[in-house]
């Protein structure tokens, strides 16, 4: 368990560190985040590519498999869309409101289990996320489209619980990579940026997080059982907080502050109830 805990600490600081690379590329290098999430994608498949088993290429050709890639292709523009204007740690926090749309979805739609009590850690969640995204008071385009990542990424939560027997979760993962890849290539080529060394340093170094912290996930619930590493999954709102401070000199505001400790409570409560 030790071993386990030790990888996704590790995982959930280099995904945050990823997304940090995303927001240097665009603050510092003006580079579209639409850019910047397909050369995640593409360096992502380039290098997970080697690795994969037989029969992934027909895996690919399935709609659900393509709807699912889809769906984490939005995610992933939308939250680098809002790291361009907004704080890195308030980002990840209204981010967060993509676990709680999963577990709504996966009661609907997949039939799950769910008790009062964890229906109401996950509205008290939600209200850790209104906190930060505060709607109608200090509200900004930029935490609108990361709410929409998170309702992305709930949604691709979701459906990867739906595919699970459909394919290997190495295949799955080189799909989720490679799919979209090809789908925003048009997009990429019409906001190519000038390409320099800190350029192609940084994006290699968005991606590079992304993919490394994703596949130490892997290797950690492979460890442990997943309800006793789902707690340690918030640890990336305070890795983004401590990122957010370190690289950009900033915190998050009083009540900001009080969402992510209602976020991760919440979280951690509701992981706690599903053992």
């Amino acid at each position: 368990m030790l071993r386990a805990t030790l990888l996704m600490f590790l995982a959930m600081s280099l995904i945050p560190a990823g997304d940090t690379a995303g927001k240097l590329l665009s603050n510092n290098y003006e580079v579209h985040p639409l850019w910047i999430a397909w050369s995640r994608f593409a360096l992502g498949a380039l290098i997970a590519a080697p690795f994969m088993p037989r029969g992934t290429w027909s895996v690919l050709r399935n709609p659900k498999v393509v709807f699912r890639a889809l769906l984490l292709a939005g995610g992933i523009s939308c939250i680098l869309t809002a790291l361009r204007t907004e704080d890195i740690a308030n980002v990840f926090a209204a981010f967060f409101i993509g676990p709680l749309l999963s577990f709504t979805l996966s009661a609907w739609l997949l039939k799950e289990k769910v008790t009062w009590a964890q229906t109401a850690l996950l509205l008290l969640g939600f209200c850790g996320v209104l906190l930060v995204v505060k709607p109608g008071f200090d509200y900004s385009p930029g935490l609108g489209f990361a709410v929409l990542a998170g309702c992305f990424y709930g949604s691709f939560l979701t459906a990867s619980k739906w595919l699970i027997g459909v394919a290997p979760a190495r295949t799955l993962l080189l799909s989720q990579l490679l799919i979209p890849a090809i789908i925003m290539l048009p997009v990429a080529a019409v906001f190519w940026p000038q390409l320099s060394l800190p350029i192609m340093g940084l994006a290699t170094a968005s991606a590079v997080g992304s993919m490394s912290g994703n596949f130490l996930l892997l290797f950690a619930y492979a460890m442990a059982d997943s309800t006793r590493l789902a707690p340690l999954v918030y640890f990336q709102l305070i890795a983004a907080t401590v990122l957010g401070w370190t690289v950009f000199g900033t915190l998050p505001d009083t009540l900001t502050l009080c969402g992510l400790v209602l976020i991760i409570g919440a979280g951690v409560g509701a992981a706690t109830l599903r053992r």
